[in-house]
């Protein structure tokens, strides 16, 4: 059964897809059902609701996959946190903080891949 999305909240979410520039970099192994799915649900409702800024989103969502070590999806997040003007320095910062509570080991690979991705990216400018 396909996902059937409303056209204002598509239209939203990937509106904040764009911003953090997901799209270049996006698993191309996903169905297009689900990517539907995360665009609209996660990105059109979630990422745009009030009370909190996109880097702020940001900041939490790069928490949550640092302290899970989802290495694959935070390679995606930190460059959308890139795009969204979030430094190096203050990303560092966050998986500092985040070795007294989810490991070292945790820390450890966000440190590693952070520092690919954002080579990567200087990369590519």
């Amino acid at each position: 059964m396909a996902y059937d999305a409303d056209e204002k909240t598509l239209t939203a979410g990937m509106q904040v897809v764009e911003k953090l520039g997901l799209l270049a970099k996006a698993n191309p192994a996903l169905s297009d059902d689900l990517r539907m799915h995360t665009v609209t649900a996660l990105f059109g409702t979630i990422w745009t609701r009030e009370g909190l800024e996109l880097q702020e989103r940001s900041l939490i969502t790069l928490a949550s996959l640092i302290s899970l070590n989802r290495e694959h999806e935070l390679r995606l997040h930190f460059r959308g946190a890139r795009n969204l003007g979030i430094s190096k320095a203050k990303i560092e910062e966050v998986i500092l903080h985040l070795a007294h509570y989810s490991g070292w080991p945790t820390a450890v690979t966000a440190n590693t891949v952070l520092t690919e991705v954002w080579d990567e990216m200087d990369g590519e400018s």
